[in-house]
C-alpha cells in the first residue's frame, strides 16, 4: 500500500509538472510571430459552437495561385479602359496601385481575423464579431457582389451575342433575333438555368481555366489592335458609330489633339474609376475557402498566394487598360470589347475573342450563382432539409431578378459603379477591418495594427459613401440630358 501510495504521489507530481510545462509552452507559443505558426491548427480537441471542422488541404501553391487569379479575373477587366479614359494614365496608375495594395492589406486582416475567430467562413466571422447583424452584413455584401458579377456577365451576353449573330447573318438591327434583351433571356432559359438547377456544379470549375485563357487572349488582341487601328477617330453623328479616320487630309488639329494621351482627367465619369477598380479586385469571400484547401497551409503561405495572384492581375489590368485607352483615347466605351464593334463590322480575330468570352461568361454564371443560392439557403432555411421546389424557386427568382436588372439598367458602367461602391467596398475595406478590430483581442486599440485597421475602416466608409453620392449625382445629371450620350456609350 505504501508503495502504491508513493507511486500515486509520484504520478500526480509528474502530472502537475507536465501541466506546468504545458502551460509554459502555451504561453511561449502565444508570443511567437503569427507568420511562423500554422494558420488554424488541423485538429481541435474542444471545438466551440459554430466552429468549422478543418481538414488537411490538398491544393498546391501553384494551383491556388491559378484558382485565385481566375476568381479575381472577371468582367471588370472590360471596364478598365473606360476608367483610364476618365482619370488619365497617371491618376489611373495611382488608383490601381492603391486599390491593389489595399486589397492585399485586406487579405492580411482577413487571415489574421480568421485565425483568432477560429472559422473559415466569411459569414461566420461576421456572426462571431457582431452576432446576427454581422452575419447579415457579410451575407448581403457577398450576395450583392455575386449578383453584380452575374449581371455583368449577362450584360456581356446582351451586347456581344447580337454582334456575333449579326456578323454571321448580315441582318439589320430591326430583327428580333439580334435584340440583346431577347437573346439574354433565351441564353438564360436554354443554357444558364438548366446548369444552375444542378445540385453539384463542381465540374464547371474546369471552365475557370478556359475563362482565364480567354482573358489572356483578349489582352493579346487588345495589344495587337492598338497598332492596327489608326488615330484620330471621329464620331459619325448620323450613325453614332466610332469610325477610323483614313483620309489624312481631313484630320484637323482638334482630332490630332484627341490622339494625345492624357495623364490627369477629371469629369463627371471620373467617379466611376474607384468602384470599377474595387469591383475588379474583389476576391475576399473566396480567400478563406481557398485557404482551407491549401496544402501545408500557413498564414504566410496563403498571403503569398494572394500576393502573386493580385500582382499577376495587376499587370493584366494595367496592360489591358493602357492599350485599350491608347487605341480609342477619350472615345472608349464602358465595355471595351463592344467598342471594337463600332470600328470592325467583321473581323475574324475579334469574332473568335467574342465567341471565347461569350462561352466563358455563359458557363461562369451558374458557378457564381451557386454560392449565392447556398448563402440564401443558409440564411433563411438553415434548419430545413433540401427541397427541389425551394431549390428551383430560389434559382428562378435570382436569375429572373438579374435578367430584369440587365434589361432595364441602360449601362454596364452603372453596375460596375453601384456594386463597386457598395458591396466591393464592404468586402475589401469595411468588413475585414471591422472584424479584425472586434475579434483580435491580443492587440490593444492603441497598437499600430489596430490603428491601421481603424484608419482602413474609415477609408472604406469614405469611399463607399463618397462614391455613392457622386454616382447618384451623375445619374440625376444624366436623367436631365438627352439620351445621345448614353447611346454613344454603348
Amino acid at each position: 500500500m505504501n508503495h502504491l501510495s508513493t507511486a500515486q504521489e509520484d504520478e500526480c507530481s509528474s502530472s502537475n509538472s507536465n501541466d506546468d510545462q504545458s502551460k509554459e509552452t502555451q504561453l511561449d507559443n502565444t508570443d511567437l510571430d503569427a507568420e511562423s505558426q500554422d494558420f488554424l491548427p488541423e485538429h481541435h480537441t474542444s471545438k466551440k459552437k459554430n466552429e468549422t471542422e478543418y481538414h488537411q488541404g490538398k491544393t498546391s501553391f501553384g494551383m491556388s495561385v491559378f484558382n485565385l487569379s481566375n476568381i479575381i479575373m472577371g468582367s471588370g477587366i472590360l471596364g478598365l479602359s473606360f476608367a483610364m479614359a476618365n482619370t488619365g494614365i497617371a491618376l489611373f496608375m495611382i488608383l490601381l496601385v492603391t486599390v491593389a495594395l489595399f486589397s492585399l492589406y485586406s487579405v492580411h486582416l482577413l487571415l489574421k481575423t480568421a485565425n483568432e475567430g477560429g472559422t473559415l467562413v466569411y459569414e461566420q466571422l461576421g456572426y462571431k464579431a457582431f452576432g446576427l447583424p454581422g452575419k447579415l452584413a457579410a451575407t448581403c455584401s457577398i450576395a450583392m457582389q455575386n449578383t453584380g458579377a452575374i449581371s455583368c456577365y449577362l450584360f456581356i451576353i446582351k451586347y456581344e451575342l447580337p454582334i456575333v449573330i449579326q456578323t454571321f447573318t448580315g441582318s439589320n438591327n430591326g430583327e428580333w433575333y439580334i435584340n440583346g434583351d431577347y437573346l439574354v433571356l433565351i441564353v438564360t432559359l436554354s443554357v444558364v438555368l438548366p446548369l444552375s438547377l444542378l445540385r453539384n456544379l463542381g465540374y464547371l470549375g474546369y471552365t475557370s481555366g478556359l475563362s482565364l485563357l480567354c482573358m489572356v487572349f483578349f489582352l493579346i488582341v487588345v495589344i495587337i489592335k492598338k497598332y492596327q487601328i489608326p488615330c484620330p477617330l471621329y464620331i459619325d453623328d448620323d450613325s453614332l458609330n466610332i469610325t477610323a479616320t483614313v483620309n489624312s487630309t481631313a484630320v484637323n488639329s482638334t482630332a490630332i489633339d484627341s490622339c494625345k494621351p492624357k495623364y490627369f482627367v477629371w469629369n463627371s465619369k471620373t467617379v466611376y474609376a474607384v468602384p470599377i477598380l474595387t469591383f475588379a479586385f474583389v476576391c475576399h469571400p473566396a480567400i478563406l475557402p481557398m485557404y482551407e484547401e491549401l496544402k501545408d497551409r500557413s498564414h504566410k503561405k496563403m498571403q503569398n498566394v494572394a500576393n502573386v495572384s493580385i500582382l499577376a492581375m495587376f499587370i493584366m489590368y494595367l496592360l489591358t487598360a493602357l492599350f485599350g485607352y491608347l487605341t480609342f483615347n477619350d472615345k472608349v466605351g464602358p465595355e471595351l470589347l463592344y467598342t471594337y464593334a463600332n470600328i470592325y463590322k467583321f473581323d475574324v480575330l475579334l469574332l473568335i475573342v467574342r465567341l471565347a468570352v461569350l462561352t466563358a461568361v455563359t458557363l461562369t454564371v451558374p458557378v457564381v450563382l451557386f454560392p449565392l443560392r447556398t448563402s440564401i439557403n443558409h440564411l433563411l432555411f438553415a434548419s430545413k432539409e433540401f427541397s427541389w421546389l425551394r431549390h428551383i424557386i430560389i434559382t428562378v427568382v435570382l436569375l429572373g431578378g438579374t435578367n430584369l436588372l440587365v434589361i432595364f439598367v441602360p449601362n454596364i458602367r452603372d453596375i460596375f459603379g453601384l456594386i463597386g461602391a457598395t458591396a466591393a467596398a464592404m468586402l475589401i475595406f469595411i468588413l475585414p477591418s471591422a472584424f479584425y478590430i472586434k475579434l483580435v483581442k491580443k492587440e490593444s486599440m492603441k497598437s499600430v495594427q489596430k490603428i491601421g485597421a481603424t484608419l482602413f475602416l474609415m477609408c472604406g466608409i469614405l469611399v463607399m459613401f463618397g462614391c455613392m453620392i457622386l454616382i447618384i449625382m451623375d445619374w440625376i445629371h444624366n436623367a436631365s440630358q438627352s439620351p445621345v450620350e448614353e447611346a454613344n456609350g454603348h
